[in-house]
């Protein structure tokens, strides 16, 4: 597995990451992506969304407000539970989760200064709604999409017409006033979270918990992740969150020194959200059992992980070095949902303008089908190992014989075998492969 250098390196030269506002010095825990990894993110997003609500019948999406009314927060427990401990170092100045230092440590562990005494801090950023500062409403930026499932789940039961049991999905930003970030994009201050809640009968949590758990773990596997990099780790009762009453988080294995770290977090809430809201509203938030007649508060299991995490994970994964005639070749073996462009059109010869020509049309004819790219900006050998390195699962060579024999070579990303098909055939071909391709992996964390 490479080390987080490498894969911010690759991440910044070949256009999937950029450090935020980087020409004025960034900006600590916020990212920019760029045109490959927008494509990388969107990938990830629609093969969640096809997972859990386009395949299920059970699942329906909402996109709910970034800004709530300050009184979600409250009714939540976020306002006055969602903190960290802090401690500063008086001489370096640096600040540390007190939960990460050594038990009674009072020295900094990076100059060995006088730390000061723990204290808590909400790690919600606050803002205002108004044009007045001084007049307007005080709330905060969400934490979590979560509660905006919550909060329209009476909306969503009734015009959906939902049975238990059901579920809510959603996609979109978070922010964390986060007293330490790093390891890239691992741990930063805005976010995307994908988040499932699935609404159940008392008494079936239980069940439904175990099942989530086993289709989330599937889920990671089906997109290439491989079994050795990831591990099954229950919450012990010191840390789970309060809301929950069992809570597991599918781990993978980070280059050191991260090791072992959160990919996904599988929750059972219990009644805690609804009923919370029900009591902090007024408004009733219970489902009404037409088989027994009676109102129940739904228990709630979560599903709940991050793209930009997603992201990481699945770069580190595919990377990939080999020996190839005597040459390191990078290749980003990314699962064929996922990968950022599918198929790269190459003239053999950028100084031929009939080449050329074909090439271009060959493109666009892919183009409404497939994520497709023209690239002729270096010699062949070059632009193979720029599209091995970002992961394109195929490259069509346009080269002089194509305008005899109207004919072009495929080159496969993994095997790198070439074969010869017809350019009137190369968009089904491809569609065919990119349909039925099986990617293979290799190597230990």
């Amino acid at each position: 597995m490479p080390d987080m250098e490498t894969i911010v390196s690759l991440a910044k030269r070949r256009g999937f990451i950029f450090p935020g506002s980087e020409i004025y010095g960034g900006l600590g825990g916020f990212w920019d992506y760029g045109p490959l990894g927008v494509e990388l993110k969107n990938n990830i997003k629609a093969a969640w969304w096809k997972a859990v609500v386009q395949e299920r019948d059970d699942v329906v999406g909402v996109d709910a407000a970034i800004l709530m009314n300050p009184a979600v927060w409250q009714s939540s427990g976020h306002a006055d539970s969602f903190v960290e401990p802090l401690a500063d170092c008086l001489s370096c100045k640096k600040r540390f989760r007190a939960d990460k230092l050594a038990p009674g440590q009072t020295t900094c562990p990076e100059c060995g200064g006088e730390l000061t005494a723990t204290r808590w801090f909400n790690t919600m950023f606050k803002t205002f709604v108004g044009p007045v500062e001084a007049d307007a409403i005080h709330t905060w930026l969400r934490p979590e999409t979560a509660q905006g499932i919550f909060v329209n789940f009476q909306n969503v039961q009734t015009t959906m017409r939902k049975k238990l049991p059901f579920g809510i999905a959603q996609i979109g930003k978070a922010f964390r006033n986060e007293i330490v970030t790093g390891n890239f994009i691992f741990r930063d201050r805005e976010f995307e979270q994908m988040e499932v809640e699935y609404f159940v009968k008392p008494g079936s949590d239980e069940e439904w918990y175990r099942r989530w758990i086993e289709d989330r773990w599937n889920w990671w596997l089906g997109l290439g992740l491989r079994a050795e990099n990831l591990r099954i780790r229950p919450h012990g009762e010191d840390e789970k969150a309060h809301y929950a009453s069992a809570c597991v988080d599918i781990e993978y294995c980070f280059p050191e020194p991260l090791g072992w770290a959160e990919l996904e977090g599988i929750a059972n809430r219990q009644d805690y959200d609804l009923a919370h809201h029900t009591a902090g509203s007024g408004k009733d938030l219970s489902y009404f059992d037409e088989e027994t007649k009676e109102h129940v508060m739904p228990y709630v299991i979560e599903p709940s992980g991050g793209v930009d995490r997603a992201a990481l994970v699945f770069l580190l994964d595919a990377y990939h070095e080999e020996q190839v005639r005597g040459e390191k070749r990078v290749v980003l073996r990314l699962h064929k949902d996922l990968a950022p462009i599918k198929v790269a059109v190459l003239p053999l010869l950028r100084n031929r303008p009939e080449v050329v020509a074909v090439a271009r049309q060959i493109a666009a004819r892919l183009k409404p089908h497939l994520n497709a790219m023209y690239d002729d900006t270096a010699s062949i050998g070059r632009l193979y190992r720029r599209q091995d390195e970002i992961g394109t699962l195929y490259c069509v060579t346009v080269d002089v014989q194509s305008l005899d024999d109207q004919q072009v070579t495929i080159r496969d990303r993994d095997t790198m075998e070439q074969i010869r098909v017809p350019i009137a055939a190369v968009v089904d071909v491809l569609r065919a492969k990119i349909t039925n391709q099986q990617i293979g992996k290799s190597a230990n964390c």
